[in-house]
């Protein structure tokens, strides 16, 4: 199920904002691989997070 939802949220990105995305891509490649793998790091903290939350406390 999460798969799919990530699949559905980016699909969402590439329809509603094909050239903001791309800016974005752009932007992104001008980042150091460190600091792109600290964001991913983070992202997967906050993602970790959320999910526990809404399993203990929504479910």
């Amino acid at each position: 199920m999460a798969i799919g939802l990530v699949f559905v949220i980016e699909g969402l990105l590439y329809a509603v904002a094909p050239g903001r995305l791309k800016d974005l891509a752009q932007m992104a490649a001008r980042f150091s691989d460190d600091t792109l793998r600290n964001f991913g790091l983070a992202s997967i903290g906050v993602g970790v997070l959320i999910v526990w939350v809404a399993r203990s406390f929504l479910a």
